[in-house]
């Protein structure tokens, strides 16, 4: 049983074209918020009981994250642990430092911390036009925040998502049958170009280019300050085997991210200053 969730919410075409694609693959559970709960990262529900509701067989919303989903669908909701869960498809990419920010790749998280091997699948929400060679190694080009991208909307209907919907069907086909390491889950972006124009899947790395501190500040009608906080991306690296880099030339991005955090590259150096 795959356990399909999001965090664009229930009603999302994402979802709907996700849930039709793995289908044929194995019986699927949804268990998805209520709304869109986006950029919400690993944040879950303790303060207040969750409410879910049932839409049909086998699908279910909840009043609370994707995190809280996957705990209520797997503690609750669900007849039997998933073998599986996919998190998607969501509306927009998931690369770079989205990833810790990211609902959509919180519930993978999840599934991960659970045992249960997982999936996260994005479309891009841009469409990349220039190459490796063409960008200037100047510090302010490189600190640029890919302006020159073309952005490419995403419709809200779930033929847009139809192309992304067979692409995540071949790979979760093939992790059925191959799996996924313990403690690692897939993050994977998808061109948003037709299904003709999708290149290979390509094996890569977290850009590892952020995003700028910004902070737009404006006055209520009683002259109270507030803020919309956001920022602009920056590549710090704009190296051929990032995720990045893969989207630019319409190729599925696959990266393997791990859930454990520890620095073990300076555990010993650690040890050896701290108590000296």
């Amino acid at each position: 049983m795959i356990l399909i969730t999001n965090d664009d919410g229930i009603s999302s075409p994402g979802i709907l074209a996700l849930r039709t694609a793995l289908a044929d693959l194995d019986s699927v559970f949804v268990v998805a918020p209520d709304r869109e709960r986006s950029s919400i990262g690993m944040a879950i529900t303790l303060h207040h009981p969750l409410r879910s509701t049932q839409v049909s067989t086998d699908i279910y919303t909840v009043d609370g994250t994707p995190v809280d989903c996957v705990d209520l669908a797997i503690a609750s909701l669900m007849p039997q642990p998933p073998t599986l869960i996919v998190s998607g498809i969501n509306k927009g990419e998931n690369l770079g430092h989205d990833v810790h920010f990211s609902g959509t790749l919180a519930a993978a998280r999840r599934g991960v911390l659970l045992g249960i091997p997982s999936i996260a699948v994005s479309l891009v929400g841009w469409r990349g036009n220039r190459s490796q060679e063409s960008v200037s190694t100047d510090y302010e080009q490189d600190q640029s925040s890919s302006q020159d991208l073309i952005k490419a909307a995403i419709d809200d209907t779930p033929e847009a998502y139809q192309p992304a919907g067979q692409i995540a069907y071949r790979l979760v086909k093939k992790v059925l049958s191959e799996g996924i390491p313990n403690g690692s889950l897939l993050n994977v972006n998808i061109p948003n170009v037709p299904l003709t124009e999708i290149g290979d899947f390509s094996v890569t790395r977290q850009d590892r280019g952020g995003y700028s501190a910004l902070a737009i500040k404006k006055a209520d009608r009683y002259g109270t300050p507030y803020y919309w906080i956001g920022g602009e991306r920056a590549r710090s690296d704009i190296g051929h085997d990032t995720d990045i880099y893969a989207l630019q030339q319409n190729q599925v991005s696959v990266t393997p991210i791990t859930v454990d955090l520890t620095d073990y590259q300076h555990l010993n150096s650690l040890k050896n200053w701290i108590n000296s």
